[in-house]
């Protein structure tokens, strides 16, 4: 099934205050299972389901939820292809920031979570998971935060401190940051903290945050740190503080 889990979409203000997620994955027993588990908490509720990304999008378009979890394989449009629409700018113009999207992914798909990362995605959850980690993922990213299965993050941080080049970003990887993106690196690599970035560039620190998390996705980077010495090392930021 696309399209909505009760017929009639349930705008955000009807929501009782609760999550509204939108769930991608070509199996439906799969979307069954997450359904019912993430119904059973009291803050969060399915809004809408799709059974590819090309759907997905769709869907998304048309209920703007605060969460997508969206499968990696699938017919039509797979994962990446659909997360790279839905954080693109042209999908978001007009509104305030994009829907994260929480990635299902599983110990042989390295490729496709590193692609998951150019693509923005927010955060990423192995789908042997426990049902409480899903639901605390979810409510990471509905509040700006990401989520990284700490599986995940460790071979991200392998690949990252094996020094390998192909591993390190690179100016092709720096171009696929937006101008706000840059912006907000640039700031961050002068030395401003999250509320000082928000009061330069007139955003709230929740998008600031969000912003951070997307670059060091962006980047294949582990921390501000490593994403404050990519921004000199490919010229973002000069030393002398100019950009």
């Amino acid at each position: 099934m696309d399209g909505t889990r009760s017929g009639a979409p349930v705008p955000a203000g009807e929501a009782d205050g609760r999550l509204r997620v939108v769930l991608v994955d070509d199996e439906a027993l799969i979307r069954a299972g997450l359904a019912l588990l993430l119904e059973s908490e009291p803050d969060i509720m399915v809004v809408g389901e799709a059974s590819d990304g090309r759907a997905g999008v769709e869907v998304v378009a048309g209920l703007q939820p605060d969460v997508v979890v969206m499968d990696i394989r699938m017919p039509v449009m797979d994962g990446v292809a659909a997360t790279r629409i839905l954080t693109s700018e042209e999908f978001n113009t007009g509104r305030t920031e994009a829907v994260p999207v929480l990635i299902l992914t599983t110990f042989n798909e390295d490729e496709a979570v590193h692609a998951a990362l150019r693509a923005g995605a927010s955060g990423f959850i192995l789908k042997n998971s426990a049902p409480r980690i899903l639901a605390s993922a979810i409510r990471a990213l509905a509040r700006g935060a990401g989520w990284l299965d700490p599986n995940v993050t460790r071979k991200l941080l392998e690949e990252f401190s094996n020094g390998a080049e192909s591993s390190l970003p690179t100016p092709a990887e720096l171009d696929e940051l937006t101008r706000r993106e840059r912006e907000v690196l640039a700031a961050i690599a002068r030395g401003m903290n999250n509320a000082e970035v928000a009061a330069k560039l007139f955003l709230s620190e929740a998008t600031v945050k969000t912003h951070v998390h997307r670059i060091l996705m962006k980047l294949g980077v582990a921390d501000r740190a490593q994403a404050v010495a990519a921004a000199y090392r490919l010229g973002l930021v000069k030393p002398d503080g100019r950009s």
